[in-house]
């Protein structure tokens, strides 16, 4: 039974802005690190942090053995792969030779990817015309927030590449987000707990083969690691579970349409950065998809009659 409560309105608000804020803190984190190693700290320290959230309440890990155990572990192991492993490494390496906002279309298009795919795997997610016409509004006020430098080549030798990465992630991300709604229920802290520690036990041997340890890494690397770990890491994971278990994995989608106009406004407000002129009209066709594809749980948490 999908839960879309006003509480789950305001997990994937703050994940908008934990995530929004992230692209700076990956900007930062790589002046000092490669990006292989940036993404295995931040798993690494969001699974250190779940862990000792985890043991501080008194819960432990979903048992190997228990009941439903080997299916949860199973779903844990492709949520790990797909929500993190593969998308971390895929758009840090890709933006080394794509423009900066080609990441953020391809994540605004990880809704269009989840709508078909939900359809046919979860139950009462349905594909409907006003769900889709609303995602594809949203997706389309993003185009518009990043406007079509997003679409401009920068003559990297691996564009071409780099770009097909880019929609590796969204698709990565699209079918963790179905994995995490199909899984055996079992307590949230611990589940999400479990995928970044076997997210961190794929990727820390990747890391150190591919690039291994960091020879430049400064103290603004450091502290951007940190805050990239425990919160759109670690606390965003816990989130994530949260609302992809209860309000399912559409409704948890709209999230990427959020990402893009906090990092714009975050960058404005943080690094005086010139707010877009295109923000009002792209913020417009998001609002207006989020109310299209979501009208029935916008009625029921408002009371619109």
């Amino acid at each position: 039974m999908q839960e879309i409560s006003a509480l789950n309105w305001l997990r994937i608000g703050a994940l908008g802005v934990i995530w929004g804020a992230s692209f700076m803190f990956v900007s930062v984190a790589l002046t000092g690190a490669g990006p292989f190693f940036v993404a295995a700290v931040r798993i690494v320290l969001g699974a250190g942090f779940l862990l000792c959230l985890l043991r501080f309440k008194g819960r432990k890990l979903p048992a190997l053995r228990g009941p439903d155990g080997a299916r949860i572990w199973q779903f844990a192991l492709v949520m790990a792969l797909f929500s993190n492993v593969l998308p971390f490494i895929l758009l840090s390496w890709a933006q080394q030779s794509v423009a900066s906002g080609f990441a953020g279309v391809c994540m605004a298009a990880v809704p269009l990817l989840i709508l078909p795919l939900a359809h046919f795997l979860v139950p009462g997610e349905r594909m409907h015309v006003r769900r889709l016409v609303g995602f594809v509004l949203g997706t389309t006020g993003v185009v518009v927030l990043i406007g079509p430098e997003a679409f401009t080549s920068t003559g990297k030798d691996l564009e071409s590449l780099a770009r097909l990465a880019c929609l590796g992630a969204a698709g990565g991300y699209a079918i963790g987000s179905i994995a995490t709604r199909l899984s055996p229920e079992v307590d949230r802290l611990s589940l999400s707990a479990l995928v970044l520690t076997l997210a961190a036990g794929m990727i820390v041997p990747l890391a150190l083969v591919v690039e291994g340890l960091p020879t430049d890494l400064n103290t603004k690397s450091l502290l951007a690691l940190l805050y990239l770990g425990i919160l759109p890491t670690g606390v965003a994971q816990l989130l994530l579970v949260q609302v992809n278990r209860e309000a399912g994995p559409s409704f948890f989608s709209l999230v990427n349409y959020m990402v893009p106009v906090w990092s714009v406004i975050l960058g404005a407000l943080v690094l005086s950065e010139v707010l877009p002129p295109s923000l009002l009209a792209a913020m417009t066709l998001i609002l207006v998809g989020v109310g299209m594809s979501q009208w029935g749980a916008l009625r029921r948490v408002f009371g619109a009659r």
